[in-house]
């Protein structure tokens, strides 16, 4: 059973939409974030990454930048750019780039639920980006995102989103990278509601620390109400919640700033004591256990010579088996959620990346790898394990400030 309730969002006026949404919080540079502010002072942003709204080097987990942050919120309400609805509504939401299109639900799920494990989870966080995101959401009192969950699809529910958009959508705009946005808000929620009764479990795609945030704030604000009921808002999380058979995951490729003290020639022979290697003009693997490999203005497919056993959800994965075999053994990454040597590029940003991160000398080799599924991600989700770090990168990422809850 898996428990939605609707809520009051407040969201953009009709007309701002587009100018008020924006990606998700922890996708956006620095740079990239003060660029869009001095562009767009409608830009959520300013809610979200309240220190690129101040002065450089303001640090973003501070006092000082939850306070902006919940100054503009507080200020995009008053000048009537955001408003708040007044009854509870859940929202189907819809995205669609280059012929895909993921059509899902905007509602509120049990924190209780997560912690149970019928929201299931297949990562680890990172304490200090959820004690951020904990005291984001505590200093502006709002979730001002969504978690990205995903269900293996119902007939009920594919009918009832089919009859939702088939009306007149609230919103309807292209954001500027080409993502169709559109969301419809509805007030007749008992047969949704219904239907997520019947879905056994959800999953969580994208937003874990977003998820285990929510957790956190909730334990601090339950703490501090004497008259605590389970019914407040806070006990509840914003998620957009998605058929998986919609959903596309692209690759999450990895770039490591140095060759752990070995020269090109002895890094090359080290990798092929247990993978072949061979120069290719391929950016990206064009098959499930090969990764191509960037590395002193070449690319080089990998694929790995040992034993591989599908059976095991975990180990057979290429991010787990690259980890195991190369990065861990030849180039010294121990544990790749704390080690700063390596960084991680979502697919979003294409191969191009990796080779200026190299060209650039701000790396010395990038990994470009085959994309994890939707079926692995239930594999290890259902046996109550975790994937390794960073194995899945979703697109299109769904926008914050389109549907934000109040706690």
């Amino acid at each position: 059973m898996s428990i939605i309730k609707p809520f009051k969002a407040i969201r953009p006026v009709v007309g701002k939409a587009r100018q008020v949404s924006c990606p998700p919080y922890d996708v956006v540079y620095d740079s990239e974030a003060r660029s869009e502010i001095a562009a767009n002072p409608l830009t959520f942003l300013r809610v979200t990454r309240p220190e690129a709204d101040m002065a450089e080097g303001t640090n973003g987990s501070s006092a000082e930048a939850f306070k902006r942050g919940r100054q503009n919120l507080e200020q995009f309400i008053r000048d009537g750019v955001l408003e708040q609805d007044a009854e509870d509504a859940i929202y189907v939401y819809q995205l669609s780039v280059d012929g895909q299109t993921q059509t899902g639900v905007v509602a509120c799920c049990s924190i209780d639920e997560y912690e149970q494990g019928t929201i299931k989870k297949h990562e680890k966080t990172r304490p200090d980006k959820v004690a951020d995101r904990t005291g984001h959401m505590i200093a502006v009192g709002a979730q001002t995102g969504l978690i990205f969950l995903a269900f293996r699809g119902t007939e009920k529910l594919r009918s009832l989103i089919s009859d939702a958009v088939a009306t007149e959508p609230l919103y309807d705009f292209r954001c500027p990278v080409g993502v169709a946005q559109r969301v419809w808000r509805i007030t007749d929620t008992a047969d949704w509601v219904e239907a997520f009764a019947e879905v056994p479990a959800i999953y969580i795609a994208d937003g874990h620390h977003r998820a285990e945030s929510a957790k956190l704030a909730r334990e601090e604000l339950r703490a501090a109400n004497p008259n605590h009921s389970g019914s407040e808002e806070y006990n509840f999380v914003i998620a957009g919640i998605f058929p998986a058979e919609d959903l596309k995951i692209l690759p999450y490729n990895r770039v490591v700033r140095d060759l752990n003290g070995l020269s090109k020639e002895d890094f090359l022979a080290a990798v092929a004591n247990s993978f072949s290697v061979e120069l290719t003009a391929e950016t990206q693997p064009a098959n499930r256990g090969d990764v191509c490999m960037y590395l002193g203005g070449e690319w080089y497919k990998l694929t790995y010579t040992g034993g591989v056993d599908r059976s095991d959800p975990i180990n057979s994965l290429d991010v787990s088996i690259l980890q195991e075999k190369l990065l861990t053994p030849i180039l010294g990454i121990g544990d790749p959620r704390t080690d700063t040597r390596i960084t991680f590029v979502g697919g979003g940003r294409g191969t191009e990346e990796l080779v200026r991160l190299v060209d650039a000398g701000e790396a010395e080799v990038a990994f470009s790898m085959y994309p994890t599924t939707m079926d692995d991600l239930f594999a290890v989700a259902d046996i109550d394990e975790i994937m390794p770090p960073k194995s899945t990168w979703f697109e299109p990422k769904l926008k914050d400030g389109l549907l934000i809850h109040k706690i």
